[in-house]
């Protein structure tokens, strides 16, 4: 059975081309429009449970998409909406503050008609709607795949030492990887992180460039701790919170002084990721930290496992995963888990007392 798509745009032309885009993929098919936020609004409050997945822009007259999914919010109404936003730095702002208030994700919409017209942007919304619609099975095939690659190269891993082992003046450090669901995800954990966290946080969260800022600029007006996106050459400091760049691979570099700092390094993807968790995580592997604590939040596939499960041979580390209850695709947190590689599941809420609990305070 097709599944059901609301297009909201007040450009008739991407009303079009979306809806082509969408229609000819067997899988889907785009059972209403709506021209304006206030006309989505009176659709979804009617027939909200007509619809598998919206699709929304941002400026619109009338009702822009923010007060849409801020009146959502506010009355209880619960949708897949999928943000089509342009990458210009104001619309990522906009785009950061949508996924707050529980977008699901977004596509990026080119400036130009040939742009807009091209199969990237069609298989990025397709992607997209694939992801909404039926996570289970795609990320079920990436689980699989994930866990045979770990199996092949699994060893003994090196003794762990609990936090209470650890000396008073352990040197300590969070790396975090999130994707799908991650911004909204974000703002739950970091806000609640402790202003004297004894640790630097690095976070891989998967978005192009452009968004990456407005995602640290954002999350730092909320916290207590500093958050910022990563520069190269930049060095660590404790109770800092470094997000990967869009676009870019962020690994964690020691000097010859000792001083840790951050490479962010212009390269091909991984996997198609740019950044990529992998990437962070195998750069840990040779550091002298007495203690990394791996967080892997919701997200489809499953980046960072085969990272940690190389952390896990060689590095005393301590790995929490988001429970499936709370993520909103769980991929990622169920590829680390049935790896079994994770110390502990709990759910969104409670992930950040248990970084807390687990790297101390100053």
């Amino acid at each position: 059975m097709k599944k059901n798509i609301l297009v909201i745009d007040d450009s008739a032309l991407m009303r079009r081309v979306i809806s082509d885009i969408i229609n000819a993929d067997e899988r889907f098919q785009v059972t209403e429009v709506a021209v304006n936020g206030l006309d989505g609004l009176n659709i979804l409050l009617t027939r909200g449970k007509e619809f598998d997945a919206v699709l929304l822009d941002i400026n619109m007259p009338r009702m822009n998409g923010l007060e849409m999914l801020e009146e959502l919010k506010k009355q209880g109404v619960k949708a897949k909406v999928i943000i089509v936003s342009t990458i210009a730095t104001k619309d990522a702002k906009e785009t950061i503050y949508a996924l707050e208030l529980g977008a699901f994700d977004f596509v990026t919409k080119p400036e130009s008609y040939l742009e807009v017209k091209s199969n990237q942007f069609s298989g990025n919304i397709l992607a997209c709607l694939e992801t909404a619609t039926q996570a289970e099975a795609k990320v079920d095939r990436q689980v699989e795949e994930t866990k045979a690659e770990i199996l092949r190269t699994v060893r003994q891993p090196v003794q762990r030492r609990s936090l209470a082992q650890l000396s008073q003046n352990a040197s300590r450090l969070v790396a975090l990887a999130c994707s799908t669901g991650g911004p909204k995800a974000l703002h739950t954990v970091i806000p609640s992180l402790p202003k004297n966290l004894d640790a630097s946080v690095l976070i891989v969260q998967h978005m192009p460039g452009g968004f990456t800022k407005s995602l640290a600029d954002r999350l730092n007006e909320l916290s207590k701790v500093e958050v910022k996106e990563a520069e190269d050459g930049e060095p660590l400091r404790k109770g800092t919170v470094y997000i990967a760049k869009g676009g870019y691979q962020m690994r964690l570099k020691k000097q010859a002084d000792g001083q840790y700092y951050l490479a962010v390094t212009k390269e091909p993807a991984r996997h198609g990721l740019l950044p990529c968790a992998d990437i962070m995580y195998e750069s840990l592997l040779d550091t002298d930290f007495d203690q990394i604590t791996c967080v892997v939040l919701t997200g489809m596939g499953g980046d960072g496992t085969a990272g940690i499960s190389q952390l896990y041979k060689k590095q005393n580390i301590h790995v929490i995963a988001q429970n499936e209850e709370t993520s909103i695709v769980y991929g990622m947190p169920k590829v680390i888990k049935e790896a079994g590689l994770v110390d502990e599941v709990v759910p969104l809420n409670e992930v950040s007392d248990a970084i807390t609990r687990n790297v101390g305070v100053r």
